[in-house]
């Protein structure tokens, strides 16, 4: 047991009213390691008990090795049976606090006044919003082996470890940043899109790369392709041939009829003068313009593109093709302007 210090919540407002006349008083908290039948009993019977409870598990989920069985030994009962209850209750109980991704990693103090330090993963979902209705899972391109299964099947990596898991919410495993976009200068997603476009679902795998990069096309012509010299796959064979495939999904997509960006409604009054449409500029006046900002370019040139327009061969970059991405820049915000000077 610790001390901890919490204001009343819902129900038990009066009952922490009427024991805690002064609510910067430490009320007795205690830590349960693991989530599984032991670990959630033992939450529930100190909760009821009066203290604050907070339930460490390293999954995404509790319900612990029993969650995994059909049976148990030796009464033959139904497994899910015997822990949905308390996966109900544990859920939903004000004084539990459920911490999945979550290990123990440091331990100080002497028993009825200690301090954990705890280490917790990104589960990049947020479970008050997260409905579980699985749409994540069904888009996302990325199968991994399904560990909760032994790995007799896959999944994708936006994953619910089990059908009635708690809390009632999806996660998304991943591995750290992965080396080809630790060595890209705009941050490209790299594995996302090569995983979309691995499964024929070109518009989406466009879409990704704009999401991290406004100059897709020409980045898949002049980029100087530090993301394959970092790629992985090279201490194999070869590294995977990234800048074409994004060639590959821009012309693909760019032979399509052409569909304009939605614009974005401007949410400050404040306007933002930004001198220099090269595409340090361009990046800048798009991610401003995002964020709600009214956008004025000023360029020396009578044309926007910097460098790129002026300094690269146009059998190495077709003119066409700046233009196509500059466009798609300026009408992202109805508000932006460019001003050639």
């Amino acid at each position: 047991m610790a001390g901890y210090t919490r204001k009343p919540l819902n129900a038990y407002a009066e009952r922490d009213n009427a024991q805690n006349s002064d609510q910067n008083n430490p009320i007795g908290a205690a830590l349960v390691v693991g989530g599984g039948i032991a670990g959630m009993q033992a939450s529930l019977d100190l909760a009821n008990t009066g203290y604050k409870v907070f339930m460490v598990e390293q999954n995404s989920a509790i319900g612990g090795h029993m969650a995994r069985l059909d049976k148990t030994f030796p009464s033959n009962d139904c497994a899910m049976c015997t822990i949905s209850p308390r996966l109900v209750d544990s859920g939903q109980h004000l004084d539990v606090d459920i911490l999945t991704n979550s290990e123990v990693v440091a331990l100080k103090g002497d028993a009825g006044n200690f301090t954990v330090t705890l280490h917790t993963k990104a589960r990049y979902i947020d479970t008050d919003k997260c409905t579980a209705c699985g749409d994540c899972a069904k888009v996302c391109p990325v199968p991994v082996d399904n560990v909760f299964e032994g790995s007799l099947s896959q999944r994708r990596a936006a994953y619910k470890l089990y059908p009635q898991g708690a809390p009632d919410a999806f996660a998304i495993d991943k591995r750290g940043v992965a080396p080809c976009r630790d060595a890209c200068p705009t941050g490209q997603r790299a594995q996302g899109y090569i995983a979309l476009i691995a499964e024929g679902r070109f518009e989406d795998a466009y879409c990704s790369i704009k999401k991290d990069n406004p100059f897709p096309a020409i980045c898949g012509r002049i980029c100087n392709a530090r993301c394959e010299t970092a790629c992985s796959r090279g201490m194999v064979d070869e590294p995977i041939a990234i800048r074409a495939l994004k060639r590959f999904v821009t012309d693909t997509m760019m032979a399509e009829p052409r569909i304009a960006p939605k614009s974005v409604a401007r949410k400050y009054d404040q306007p933002v003068a930004i001198i220099g449409a090269g595409p340090c500029g361009l990046t800048a006046a798009q991610d401003l313009c995002l964020e709600g900002y009214k956008v004025t370019v000023f360029e020396a040139q009578p044309v926007a593109g910097g460098m790129l327009r002026v300094g690269v061969p146009e059998f190495r970059l077709p003119a066409e093709i700046i233009e196509r991405e500059v466009a798609d820049i300026v009408v992202v915000s109805s508000d932006q302007r460019f001003r050639p000077d």
